[in-house]
């Protein structure tokens, strides 16, 4: 990932996702504006403000109000991610103690693409984790990927750099800071010690060396053949690797011309999962191997075991699309 020039020239049309929501926002607006004004007098009695939080999980109903509105007075990066996809759950809590560390000057809002698919589509996200912001309602986007520490609080700097000459939004003032989240890192409990190995094959990942991280994470295997957390590693790695570079509107185009192109449809297959269309990833694969034979049908078989591991074998997804594949092989 490289810092981005926020140029606004990238931004993303909010229209739509706002014009959707404006229905439901009206009750939920009225509703948190009473239960804000409600903690608001207990916070002042007891002697000063109400803690701010500095990291939100927003959802399709309450985008306006906690993403579109909150941007006139603070830069909001939006943290797309979801519970199966692994680089997620790695930036995710980077971005979470930098939000503490920053102390108002940008809020982080988490949105969970498996539960907020048109949020998800309306920003055109192409893979996750991905990392767009949003200022005086205009949305950029900021980088794709998980991502070493550095890159990100460059690019976060940028972010506060412009919200306050573009635009003059400097932040939230005098942030109350919560229980728990100083912005100094908590000593870390005694544990047992991280194989030097896989955290060599996770430090590849997190740094975008995907041919780093899949030998790593190989070498890992060879001694411990059983290790979950390698073989997630690998697999999540493999999937970066298969997409990385791909035009996604030629390999779309590719698979629905050619139904029966196991390659078009494996390389769509990729997109599918690494964009978050988990089922539709799932279902192509199945359909393919319905309808090849031979090599192609082992491929097509071999890439949704692949896929399986990229999003956990007790993901009900997953346990569905295993299902289906039973069926259509016997």
């Amino acid at each position: 990932m490289q810092p981005r020039n926020m140029s606004m020239s990238g931004a993303v049309d909010l229209a739509a996702v706002k014009a959707a929501g404006e229905a439901k926002q009206k009750a939920e607006e009225a509703r948190a504006r009473a239960a804000r004004q409600q903690g608001g007098a207990g916070g002042a009695g007891a002697g000063g403000a109400a803690p701010v939080s500095l990291v939100i999980d927003v959802e399709e109903a309450d985008f306006e109000q906690e993403v579109l509105q909150r941007s006139a007075e603070v830069p909001v990066v939006i943290d797309f991610w979801a519970e199966w996809c692994g680089p997620c759950k790695q930036l995710g809590p980077l971005l979470e103690r930098l939000a503490h560390e920053y102390a108002g000057r940008f809020l982080l809002a988490r949105i969970d693409v498996d539960r907020n698919q048109m949020i998800f589509q309306q920003f055109g996200v192409q893979g996750i984790p991905a990392v767009f912001a949003v200022v005086a309602g205009q949305a950029l986007p900021l980088f794709q990927g998980a991502a070493p520490e550095q890159q990100v609080r460059e690019v976060l700097d940028q972010l506060v750099q412009v919200a306050e000459q573009r635009f003059g939004i400097t932040g939230i003032s005098g942030v109350p800071v919560e229980d728990g989240e100083s912005g100094e890192q908590a000593p870390a409990e005694p544990g047992t010690p991280e194989d030097p190995a896989l955290a060599a094959a996770h430090s590849a990942l997190d740094a975008g060396d995907l041919g780093g991280a899949i030998q790593a994470y190989r070498n890992v295997l060879a001694g411990d053949p059983a290790s979950t957390e390698a073989r997630l590693g690998l697999a999540q790695a493999e999937l970066l690797q298969r997409v990385q570079g791909l035009d996604a509107a030629q390999v779309r185009k590719d698979a629905a011309g050619s139904p029966a192109d196991a390659r078009a449809q494996l390389r769509a297959a990729d997109l599918d999962l690494a964009g978050g269309h988990v089922e539709d990833a799932f279902g192509r694969l199945v359909e393919t191997v319905r309808r090849t034979a031979g090599d192609d049908r082992e491929a097509a078989r071999v890439r949704l075991l692949e896929l399986f591991e990229v999003v956990g074998h007790e993901d009900p997804r997953v346990v569905a699309a295993r299902g289906a594949l039973a069926r259509v092989l016997f």
